[in-house]
């Protein structure tokens, strides 16, 4: 009896720690430059460690084909649908550098294992633009003086514009940026309360202090109106228009996107929607002035 029993408990003590292995299984892939290979099984959620605070690019027509949420150093891929192959990209926030899938979705019964992407310390950088032996050369002090040369504030602008308007890997790296969470409601009726626009946050990075927050305008006119900075209504470090002027209602040019530069937390910048704003139009007094007869 106690024979059977010590099995029972070695079998017990067996099967658990097999099944703690097989959840914590990981397939190890090491990042050279060479594109990596990966399978995803559809509404079968694969997570992929990377241990960085990385950005990723998807494929446009994959929207809706593809899920992804990135956070804590792992992304999280669900394929809702087969697709073939197609290049993900994965961008270090950090240091710049691209990191390159080749991902596609099958349908299959079984569960993939995830991944952990492991890194060569000679590779440096894979940014399209630098030239590698210009890289090996330059210390990451020099570099980072470089990248500084910009106040925060005009910095945060730049990123953020060229986050939202341009390719991935095209974005220039600012060592520091972080996402920042925003409080704010889903649209700022008090952002310009003078203009007929819609304003609806869209995302903040933040960095040494200083928070930019992206807020798309769209218009809701049947007219041109130029775009002025001093329209906004707000407690704000600085800000600045992507573009100069918005179109009518319904045209190509109906929206645009303002970047909010605040020191701290923008929702306490941000004039909150039950507290009635000054109108800034002046009233005119009409005066009559009677001119002698010479």
């Amino acid at each position: 009896m106690k024979k059977s029993a010590r099995l029972l408990k070695t079998l017990a003590v067996s099967t658990a720690l097999f099944s703690a292995f097989s959840i914590r299984a990981e397939i190890l892939m090491q990042w050279d430059r060479t594109p990596l290979a990966i399978d995803l099984v559809t509404n079968k959620e694969r997570i992929i460690f990377v241990d960085k605070n990385v950005q990723v690019g998807i494929p446009q027509h994959l929207q809706g084909k593809l899920r992804v949420q990135s956070m804590g150093g792992a992304v999280y891929f669900t394929a809702l649908e087969p697709f073939d192959l197609n290049r993900i990209q994965l961008r270090d926030m950090g240091n710049g550098q691209n990191i390159l899938l080749d991902m596609k979705a099958i349908e299959s019964s079984r569960k993939p294992d995830n991944i952990r992407i492991v890194f060569d310390e000679a590779v440096q950088s894979n940014h399209p633009d630098v030239n590698q032996t210009d890289v090996s050369d330059t210390s990451g002090d020099e570099i980072n003086q470089v990248r500084s040369a910009l106040p925060v504030p005009a910095a945060l602008v730049r990123y953020a514009a060229q986050s939202l308007y341009a390719p991935l890997r095209t974005v220039e790296p600012l060592p520091g940026v972080r996402r920042v969470a925003m409080k704010l409601p889903k649209s700022l009726p008090t952002l310009l309360p003078n203009l007929k626009v819609r304003a609806t946050p869209l995302e903040s990075w933040g960095l040494d202090g200083m928070v930019v927050t992206a807020v798309k305008i769209q218009h809701l006119a049947p007219f041109r109106v130029n775009l002025d900075p001093r329209y906004l209504q707000g407690n704000f470090y600085a800000a600045a228009f992507q573009h100069g002027w918005i179109g009518e209602y319904g045209s190509l040019n109906d929206t645009t996107t303002v970047y909010l530069v605040t020191e701290g937390d923008v929702s306490k910048a941000i004039i909150p929607s039950n507290l009635k704003t000054k109108s800034s139009t002046k009233k005119l007094v009409k005066k009559t002035v009677t001119v002698p007869a010479q």
